[in-house]
C-alpha cells in the first residue's frame, strides 16, 4: 500500500523483518524519524547477498553478531517512493536504493562538513568514517518503510526492468573497484580470478561499461559450467593453467573470496607483470597469507575495494538501458522470485539461499 504524500509528518512506522539471532527472523514495529532531506521508500524487490547469509547462518565473528543484531537484513534492492520533498523523487517513483549512507548525507550537509575522507572527495567518500550501511550495523531493506537521504535513491530508467535494476548495487561495487585503475584499462591485459557472480559482474562491467576488448580479458575459474557463461573474454581453468609460465597481465582482480582467497591472490601475483595492479574484492573472514616477496620484487600495487557510492550507480544504470547488457545480467536471474509477506517467508527464503548457493541470485518479492 502506498501512502499519501500530502500530509506533513516527522515520523513513519515500519514493519521490519529482523534477524534476532542466526536463523531466527522476527517481525517488529519500528518508528523512524523523517528529515526534510530524506525520502521514505517502500521496498518492492530485494536480492540476497553472501554478506546477508553470513549474518543469517552465524558465520560472522561472534563479536560482530553481538554488536549488530537484531537487524533487518538486505542491502541490494529497489522500491517505490511513498513520501518525498525532493522534486526529482516524486511520490510513486521507482528507485534503486544506494545502501552506503555517507555521514554528511545523513545529516543533510555537504561533503566538506563531514570527515577527512569525504573532504578529499572522489572514491574516498566510499569510506566515510561517519557513514552507515544498510543491513550491516543498521536495519536494511527488509522492512516496509525505509528512510534514507534523497541522494541514496536513484530513479530507475524506464528501459530498465526491475529484475535488472535490483542488480545495480552488485554491479556498482565492481565499477567502484575498477575506478581505481580506470586510467590504465585501455590496452591493458586484465585477469579476473573467480567464476562466481562477483567475477562475472566484474567482467560484465569491464565489457559493457568500460568497453574493454574481450581479447584483453582472461577469466580464471575452477568450474567449467560457470566459465562457459563468460562470453566476453578468454577462459582458463586454474587446475590446468601453468602459473609458473611467466608474467602476462597488467591488472588482476581477486573475486573468489572465502577459502579460495589465498590461492587466487597468490596466483594473481604469479602472473602479474612488474608494476602491475592487484585489486582485492573477495571477502573472507580469515587472514590470508600472501607471497610478499614477489609483491616487493615486482613492485605490485595492492588495492582493497568494498562497497560503492551513489556516483558509482549512475554509469551502471546508464549501461543497463542497453539490451545487450540486460541479456548479460539475466544469466544471474532465477526462474522465479520468492514472495515475502511475513517473517516466516523471509526465514524460509534465507534458509533456501543458504542451502542452495548457486550461481543465480535469490530475489525477494516483498508483499507488504
Amino acid at each position: 500500500m502506498i501512502e499519501s504524500n500530502q500530509s506533513v509528518q516527522t515520523k513513519v512506522v515500519s514493519r521490519a523483518l529482523r534477524l534476532i539471532q542466526p536463523r531466527i527472523v522476527q517481525e517488529v514495529q519500528l518508528e523512524h524519524e523523517v528529515q526534510e532531506w530524506e525520502v521514505v521508500i517502500e521496498p518492492t524487490l530485494g536480492s540476497v547477498c553472501h554478506a546477508d547469509l553470513r549474518y543469517y547462518t552465524g558465520q560472522r565473528r561472534a563479536e560482530a553478531l553481538a554488536s549488530k543484531l537484531p537487524m533487518a537484513l538486505l542491502h541490494e534492492g529497489i522500491g517505490t517512493v511513498v513520501r518525498s520533498s525532493t522534486p526529482s523523487l516524486p511520490h510513486g517513483q521507482s528507485v534503486v536504493i544506494v545502501p552506503n549512507l555517507q555521514g554528511y548525507a545523513l545529516r543533510g550537509e555537504q561533503p566538506d562538513q563531514c570527515c577527512e575522507t569525504c573532504r578529499r572527495g572522489g572514491s574516498s567518500a566510499n569510506y566515510c568514517t561517519h557513514g552507515r550501511f544498510l543491513g550491516s550495523g543498521m536495519d536494511g531493506i527488509a522492512q516496509s518503510r525505509l528512510v534514507v537521504p534523497a541522494a541514496n535513491a536513484l530513479p530507475i530508467p524506464a528501459e530498465v526492468p526491475d529484475e535488472i535494476a535490483v542488480l545495480t548495487e552488485l554491479c556498482s561495487v565492481s565499477y567502484q573497484a575498477l575506478g581505481h585503475v580506470a586510467d590504465r584499462l585501455n590496452g591493458s591485459t586484465i585477469a579476473i580470478f573467480g567464476d562466481g557472480p562477483v567475477g562475472y559482474l566484474a567482467a560484465a562491467v569491464l565489457h559493457h561499461v568500460y568497453g574493454v576488448d574481450p581479447a584483453n580479458l582472461t577469466v580464471f575459474g575452477a568450474v567449467p559450467e560457470k566459465l562457459e557463461q563468460f562470453e566476453f573474454g578468454r577462459r582458463r581453468l586454474v587446475q590446468e593453467f601453468d602459473f609458473s609460465s611467466g608474467a602476462q597481465f597488467d591488472i588482476a582482480l581477486e573475486c573468489a573470496g572465502g577459502r579460495f582467497s589465498e590461492s587466487a591472490i597468490n596466483q594473481a601475483i604469479d602472473v602479474l607483470k612488474p608494476g602491475g595492479h592487484l585489486i582485492l574484492m573477495g571477502v573472507t573472514e580469515e587472514r590470508v597469507p600472501i607471497n610478499t616477496r614477489d609483491v616487493l620484487e615486482k613492485g605490485i600495487t595492492l588495492k582493497g575495494s568494498s562497497r560503492s557510492s551513489t556516483e558509482d550507480f549512475i554509469p551502471v544504470l546508464e549501461a543497463m538501458r542497453e539490451t545487450r547488457c540486460q541479456a548479460t545480467l539475466r544469466k544471474l536471474l532465477p526462474h522465479a522470485r520468492r514472495s515475502i509477506k511475513s517473517d516466516a517467508d523471509l526465514a524460509e527464503a534465507m534458509k533456501f539461499a543458504a542451502q542452495h548457493r548457486s550461481w543465480t541470485r535469490v530475489l525477494l518479492d516483498f508483499q507488504w
